[in-house]
């Protein structure tokens, strides 16, 4: 459609409606959402991680060697890449309090725009969050199979029920997105700290039984383990690495809840559970090397093995819910940035504008969930398709970091250089040891986001080659109001036509002068154009130009985290003469049809890909909220 400006951005937590400013909410309550809702990824690690790195598909002995090592790995992989990567660093870098990929994508290109990389910055920012959807549809799958997989160790007889009781889990889960997440969400942040509690007391217990295994704080461990086996601690990153997923959820949703109670939250309650429980598991493989089977579950008394695997359930849902909401949240900024069509969006909060629901994306996720249970049926087999979408997304975090330190933040190169070596260090291993799992699963987020990527990629060079296109065909506008309004009859009431370029005059307005004869005493011509700024202010919301002979051209500005409302914008604006009307306003709207042109500007197959997209596209009456009784929709025919 002419006007294909996207739509407006979600949000990747439950909480959303606070803007970015969080002054007047309590840092205890904001800390204890946050606990909630960004920490639910890398909460649940701890049911598979530690079993993975020693019973994995690359698997290592029980001793004291690799068990001390590979809890000072995880100790110190939790400090370099979330505390001082992401929590003390890569937070800062807020868009105007936002954060993710895709708005330190957009903070970092709006620097450096006129760069002759900034092209291949772009490519890695889109790819990033390609892989994003991998993840997205990992997670709910590893998450669930793990937890209930508690089953098995409390009754082996009931191991069959697993997969078709995941299966029934992640179903309803789906099922229950368009109802909305605001009252179950409340319950997201109690239950959060109760699964912590839990899961850090049980470590603890462990560890008092065998105290030595706090020395495995120490780093010389860690290096140990890799000067005495070096190729089993390579391989070992691969599963290590599962400690640490979900740590960009942190930076994702720093715009809900601000970058100090994130970062209080992981330094005073979330790490200290997590590597309690962690070292838990590690001393009750030192001391019975039979736990593997579910070091997790083993931890607990056998009357507490019902109420941890409902615990630890709840824990993974909500997991799950995170990475669902994420993944609408994503869309709707890809939609916004020009890189997706528009999808139906619904809206579940009337007072919470980030609780959204995609239903294109829900099904898609749901269906690409199940599959992965019934394919992989174990965390255990699914862990090896783990990783690969996490480090390759941390790896092009830390190469928009580079951007961000050293050409925005201008740090001392003598400090910044050895810092991003260690990050560039640390991400690069992970991601090379998570590379040798693609035959065992890796291909599969691979292969999902190279598939998104070229859907991304696809949609965002169409929609230039089709913008400007439209550019070389447009009549000037001066040109036709003087011809137009001297010529043709004048009806009453207000006529607004919606055109995705500044300049020129849409199609949809030829089509209707052309056909109709006739033009209204009001002609709006207005385009909604989004900026790589998460919010814009009131005062820079519209822009007015008096083309004269009752012609106006307006331009909506937007930020990429907002929902565009048409009417409501129009009905604030004194600068067009009379006030809107929506009864005596009519909205024009323009669908292109592309032929096949002599000369493509991109392959055929991409033409053909972009096409389908544009045909599928969710209508620019419902993403501008315009009134359905007050829209003509005008087709055209368009080469690229």
């Amino acid at each position: 459609m002419e006007n294909d400006a996207p739509a407006s951005s979600g949000d990747s937590a439950l909480h959303r409606g606070h803007g970015h400013g969080h002054g007047s909410d309590p840092m205890l309550k904001l800390s204890i959402s946050a606990i909630g809702i960004v920490f639910g990824d890398i909460g649940t690690s701890p049911l598979y991680a530690f079993r993975e790195t020693f019973d994995g598909h690359h698997k290592l002995a029980l001793d004291p060697l690799h068990i001390y090592g590979v809890v000072s790995l995880m100790f110190w992989s939790m400090m370099l890449v979330v505390t001082i990567k992401y929590v003390s660093i890569i937070m800062r870098a807020d868009n105007k309090g936002e954060g993710g990929s895709l708005a330190l994508l957009a903070l970092v290109g709006r620097r450096t725009r006129n760069m002759r990389w900034s092209t291949g910055l772009v490519l890695l920012g889109v790819f990033a969050t390609a892989l994003f959807y991998g993840d997205s549809m990992i997670t709910p799958a590893v998450s669930v199979l793990g937890a209930v997989e508690g089953i098995s160790v409390y009754s082996p007889a009931l191991s069959v029920v697993i997969v078709p009781l995941a299966v029934f889990i992640l179903v309803f889960l789906f099922f229950i997105q368009s109802k909305g997440s605001a009252k179950v969400g409340a319950f997201f942040g109690p239950i959060m700290l109760l699964y912590f509690g839990v899961i850090s007391t049980l470590g603890i217990l462990s560890i008092a039984q065998t105290p030595a295994i706090l020395t495995a704080f120490s780093p010389h461990y860690a290096v140990l383990f890799f000067v005495s086996d070096p190729l089993a601690g390579f391989l070992s990153l691969g599963t290590v690495v599962l400690a640490v997923t979900g740590a960009e959820a942190l930076y994702s949703d720093m715009g809900h809840f601000g970058r100090r109670p994130i970062g209080l939250s992981w330094l005073v309650f979330v790490l200290p559970a997590l590597m309690m429980n962690y070292m838990g598991q590690a001393a009750l493989l030192l001391r019975n090397p039979l736990a593997l089977e579910s070091p997790f579950y083993r931890l607990a008394p056998d009357w507490f093995q019902i109420p941890l695997i409902i615990i630890a359930t709840m824990a993974a849902i909500i997991a799950s819910q995170a990475v669902i909401s994420g993944a609408f949240s994503v869309t709707q900024q890809a939609i916004q940035l020009g890189f997706m069509p528009r999808l139906r969006i619904d809206h579940t909060s009337a007072k919470t504008a980030g609780q959204i629901y995609i239903p294109s994306v829900n099904w898609a996720l749901m269906v690409m969930v199940i599959v992965l249970v019934l394919v992989f049926r174990s965390s255990s087999n699914l862990t090896s398709a783990y990783g690969i979408a996490v480090t390759g997304a941390m790896f092009i975090d830390t190469c928009l970091l580079t951007v961000l330190v050293l050409y925005m933040w201008r740090w001392k190169k003598r400090y910044a250089l050895p810092l991003l070596g260690i990050f560039f260090l640390v991400d690069g291993a992970y991601l090379a040891a998570n590379l040798t799992k693609i035959p065992d699963g890796g291909w599969f987020p691979l292969t999902v986001g190279f598939v998104i990527f070229t859907l991304l990629t696809t949609w965002a060079a169409g929609r230039t080659l089709m913008r400007e296109r439209m550019r070389e065909l447009a009549m000037p506008i001066p040109v036709f109001v003087k011809s137009a309004a001297n010529s043709a009859a004048r009806v009453p009431g207000t006529a607004v036509f919606m055109t995705s370029t500044a300049s020129g005059v849409p199609h949809a307005l030829l089509h209707n002068l052309k056909h109709n004869k006739v033009l209204h005493e009001r002609v709006i011509l207005l385009t909604v154009k989004i900026a790589d700024e998460p919010y814009i202010g009131g005062d820079h919301r519209v822009e007015h130009e008096d083309l004269g002979n009752g012609f106006h051209r307006l331009v909506l500005r937007y930020g990429f985290m907002e929902q565009p409302d048409v009417p409501e914008a129009l009905a604030q604006i004194n600068s067009c003469g009379a006030p809107f009307k929506m009864m005596e306003t009519s909205f024009f709207l323009s669908r292109q049809t592309l032929l096949a042109s002599k000369n493509p500007a991109m392959p055929l197959w991409r033409e053909k890909l972009f096409a389908w997209m544009l045909r599928n596209a969710e209508s620019a009456m419902e993403f501008f909220r315009l009134p359905t009784n007050r829209v003509v929709e005008l087709g055209s025919q368009l080469e690229i």
